[in-house]
């Protein structure tokens, strides 16, 4: 595996969904903003240069170069900077890889798909109108469903995991920065086997 900073031209764009500022830092919705971190930590690529209205940065993963994405513009319009980066690199939807949280996967599951429907995720769901459809790879990690059915999911979502489900969903995060790598590297099939 060989990493390194490198400008265009970008052949693929990883996205990690999550909500920008410290009130949101450390909670479930925010796993795929976590796994740009884990990602960042294994590689010592730096996601920070402003553009697109995300923070962005360039790396060469097997031989392809990669745009990877923190969307700067909250989680439910997150497709806006997907499509201004897809656009510019014309890079085709099914070269997009999104990392996401999911309420309906239990704590610290993860699940690698090919394609597939928003499932009632509202920045995966913009990613979908605002892009061209469903047919683009991504990397869900389980961060579990509240506890009761007349639980608010918003109070749900905006926590931050303790205990048991902590350490699970670090444990995913983890699981998911490698994750990406094995579909750059041997293709999603690969991954879903591995990691599913």
């Amino acid at each position: 595996m060989f990493f390194k900073n490198r400008p265009a031209p970008v052949s693929w764009i990883i996205v990690f969904l999550g909500n920008p500022g410290a009130r949101y830092e450390k909670t479930r919705h925010n796993a795929g903003f976590m796994a740009a971190d884990a990602f960042c930590e294994n590689t010592g690529v730096k996601i920070n240069k402003l553009k697109y209205s995300a923070l962005t940065a360039t790396a060469v993963i097997g031989g392809q170069s990669v745009l990877f994405m923190k969307p700067q513009t909250y989680m439910n319009l997150s497709g806006g900077a997907v499509s201004k980066a897809m656009k510019f690199y014309k890079v085709p939807l099914n070269n997009i890889i999104a990392v996401s949280d999911d309420v309906s996967l239990p704590a610290g599951k993860l699940r690698v798909r090919g394609r597939g429907s928003a499932g009632g995720h509202n920045g995966l769901k913009d990613i979908i109108a605002k892009c061209g459809g469903e047919d683009f790879p991504r990397i869900k990690i389980g961060v579990g469903a509240p506890p009761c059915a007349d639980y608010d999911m918003m109070n749900w979502v905006l926590s931050v995991p303790s205990g048991e489900d902590g350490k699970l969903i670090a444990k995913a995060i983890k699981n998911a920065a490698e994750a990406l790598v094995t579909i750059l590297e041997h293709g999603v099939d690969q991954a879903m086997n591995e990691y599913n």
